[in-house]
């Protein structure tokens, strides 16, 4: 009896342990009764967030406004970005007064997270997740000082806290030393499924489609606008990308480079002209760059052409023009207004950008220097470095009739002279192995290598072996 007793006692545990397992904080309604009758865009949030997606975003909730939306649906899929350009995407959401969602189509990690926490509603597709918001440095992918961690968990915990969502399950996000009770374990910062975020009220529903969350809402019958990037947005998040840009900064450094060590203009001041274009242009049309940023890489080239072809030596000149280049390199790489810069975490990334450019750059040269005078394609280019008379090399031609042939020296040979021949009197330049020959003497041709013409006296050389034309 006691034992019967003692089973149902602990199956009743542990049934009961999922249920306390559970925060107390139900889920919100799926309904938003504010929502009217109108027109629905749908905003694309996808690929690395940079400051070329913030500046299309803000465009997109501009038209959205203009367009008397009646909601906007943020459909999300990134791994993150820039902690910059996402807290520009996140304020420009929460500032808006049109009702907005996030559709996560599989991932909205890190920078991702924090946008999703700006609309007002987060839906998931099935096998969707959403989290690990940890700062990473730019260059190396290690966690960034916890200043920044600081920071990303201010605008998590305010983010979610505008949308009344628990901010702790947020801050958790970005700190593995966070934990929730029941939801996260100390030591891994917090990621959830779909069906985790759903349960935890983090998400507001589960949905496989953007037409299925239009239905849910009320909009099935509403006209949505499929919002797309123009085509000078799209080319703009080409060049944005840290890759693009740091081989741009390589042809636009090793270009200039090359350049300045051989004379003229040729090759590599073009391709250093090229990748300066292609840097610069698509961000200032687009003002990502300010005017300030392209008058400093300019006065910084000119002063190192200065210090070059004016100025002798190396002083300030250069110094100050290699400081003016990099400075703009890395202005530019940043998303500031005037000289109004962003916070420190972006500094950072265009720093890192530019270090790691700039050792690519000494790894290229030195492999250059080292690997391309031996490709065949360079020697093709360039004159033979080796033209002994081994490959066939020879400063004169040949004369073989001249081989074995007698004569009289006609002046004295110290070691050369001028001998002629006694079968038609012609006169030839001659030398000898090192001894001194009188004029008068008898000799006789015994090498001849292009313009050089061996001779020994005739006593001395009978009895010897004819030596060869070579």
């Amino acid at each position: 009896m006691k034992s019967t007793l003692g089973v149902y006692l602990l199956a009743a545990l542990l049934f009961a342990l999922p249920a306390w397992a559970q925060p107390n904080r139900a889920p919100k309604p799926l309904v938003l009764d504010e929502l009217g009758n109108g027109v629905v865009y749908v905003v694309p949030v996808e690929g690395l967030i940079d400051n070329a997606l913030a500046t299309y975003l803000d465009r997109a909730i501009s038209d959205a406004e203009e367009g008397d939306a009646a909601l906007v649906v943020f459909h999300v899929d990134t791994f993150g970005g820039l902690l910059d350009a996402a807290d520009h995407i996140r304020k420009a959401i929460l500032n808006t007064n049109l009702p907005t969602v996030a559709f996560i189509d599989k991932n909205a990690a890190s920078a991702g997270a924090l946008i999703s926490y700006a609309a007002d509603r987060i839906v998931m597709v099935p096998g969707a997740s959403i989290g690990a918001a940890t700062v990473v440095e730019g260059g190396s992918g290690e966690a960034a000082p916890d200043k920044y961690q600081s920071y990303m968990r201010g605008l998590m915990r305010a983010t979610a806290e505008a949308n009344e969502r628990d901010p702790a399950i947020a801050e958790s996000m970005v700190d593995e030393t966070l934990f929730v009770e029941g939801v996260s374990e100390e030591g891994q910062v917090l990621t959830l499924s779909s069906a985790e975020a759903f349960n935890l009220g983090v998400a507001d529903g589960v949905f496989s489609s953007v037409e299925a969350v239009l239905e849910e809402y009320g909009f099935e019958e509403a006209t949505v606008v499929a919002h797309q990037a123009r085509r000078a947005e799209k080319v703009l998040r080409f060049f944005a990308s840290p890759v693009v840009q740091s081989i741009l900064m390589l042809m636009m450094l090793g270009g200039l480079y090359f350049e300045l060590q051989t004379p003229g203009v040729g090759f590599a001041g073009g391709i250093a002209l090229i990748g300066a274009a292609a840097f610069f242009a698509p961000h200032y049309l687009l003002g990502l760059v300010e005017s300030w940023e392209l008058i400093v890489f300019i006065i910084g080239v000119a002063l190192i052409f200065a210090e070059l072809f004016v100025i002798p030596g190396f002083g300030i000149a250069g110094i100050a023009g290699i400081i003016c280049v990099l400075g703009a390199l890395v202005a530019s790489l940043v998303g500031n207004v005037g000289f109004s810069f962003p916070s420190g975490g972006a500094i950072t990334s265009a720093t890192s950008t530019l270090a790691i450019t700039l050792v690519l750059l000494v790894m290229l040269l030195v492999s250059m220097g080292r690997y391309l005078p031996r490709s065949e394609r360079f020697r093709n280019l360039v004159l033979e470095p080796d033209l002994s008379s081994a490959t066939g090399y020879t400063s004169a031609d040949t004369d073989a009739s001249l081989l074995g042939q007698i004569g009289r020296a006609i002046t004295t040979l110290r070691p050369s002279g001028v001998m002629q021949l006694d079968s038609d009197d012609r006169r030839v330049d001659v030398m000898t192995a090192g001894e001194f020959i009188e004029a008068g003497e008898a000799i006789r041709v015994v090498s001849v290598r292009g313009s050089r013409v061996e001779v020994r006296k005739v006593e001395t050389f009978e009895g010897a072996s004819e030596t060869s034309t070579a």
